[in-house]
């Protein structure tokens, strides 16, 4: 091959312009690139990085740049809990709000040892689907189903789906993340107060007379319980705790008929 002048004068010139060009994007890059605020480093590293989502954000990072901005406060970050929300605070110079810890709770103890079911469903592993299916395979339209669409969701493991085919919360491994509040297609699922542990077990809108019929540990309305404490009122035919006032009485338990109401306060309480 022939290299004639033409030619040496030709990569010359395009080498010459590939230098050019780069160099000037290199400048650009330094000076007109929009720098990360150092601060977001900072918060990120005060976090878990657990990017369970429970904060509203995708990734840690998205909510630790949200807060560099002033856009959220310290204390949305359920897995670090309040420790955290104040290692951010102080490092922000910002106060951090004392909230309540608060912890979720089925409001159904109708397992299978207790609640009819209608058929046998043998489809999808999951309760919403489940639920589409004729209301769900359980006699109460009201009952869980206990196929574990909560405990899938449940970035802590809280949340365990019993042999019996019902879902219960361990309060000592809750964060109150409300995950499975949303993810429960019958909306069984409540956040509560962490020291409250006397809870009515039943979310069945149905007469005294039908909740008998489909479960054994059903609330049937007839009121006892709230002959003893106000933190106990009706809803209608159905019995329901007041959070907002606290309730210790035991006597409450002893006195449910149908055994509706229980104390969860840990583990291996929990466990029906």
């Amino acid at each position: 091959m022939i290299i004639t002048p033409g030619i040496i004068d030709a990569v010359i010139l395009v080498g010459s312009l590939g230098l050019f060009c780069g160099l000037v994007l290199s400048i650009a890059a330094h000076y007109l690139s929009i720098r990360e605020n150092p601060q977001i480093e900072e918060i990120l590293n005060l976090l878990p990085n657990a990017n369970c989502g429970a904060c509203g954000y995708t990734t840690c990072r998205d909510y630790a740049k949200a807060i560099s901005t002033g856009a959220e406060s310290a204390s949305l970050c359920k897995m670090g809990g309040p420790e955290t929300a104040q290692k951010i605070a102080a490092y922000m110079g910002i106060e951090s709000p004392v909230e309540e810890r608060k912890v979720a709770v089925v409001l159904c103890a109708g397992d299978d040892s207790a609640a009819k079911r209608k058929f046998l469903y043998n489809g999808i592993a999951d309760c919403a689907a489940a639920n589409l299916i004729g209301g769900g395979d359980k006699v109460c339209p009201y009952g869980c189903l206990g196929l574990g669409t909560c405990d899938r969701v449940c970035p802590v493991g809280a949340i365990e789906i019993t042999s019996a085919r019902l879902a219960v919360v361990y309060p000592e491994k809750c964060i109150g993340c409300g995950l499975c509040v949303s993810a429960c297609p019958r909306h069984l699922i409540k956040l509560v107060p962490a020291d409250r542990t006397i809870h009515v077990l039943c979310s069945s809108r149905e007469t005294g007379a039908q909740v008998r019929e489909k479960c054994s540990v059903g609330c049937i309305g007839c009121t006892l319980c709230t002959k003893i404490t106000d933190a106990i009122k009706m809803d209608g035919a159905l019995a329901i705790v007041d959070y907002d006032k606290p309730l210790t009485d035991e006597a409450v338990i002893l006195k449910c008929p149908q055994h509706t109401i229980q104390k969860r306060i840990g583990m291996m309480a929990q466990k029906p």
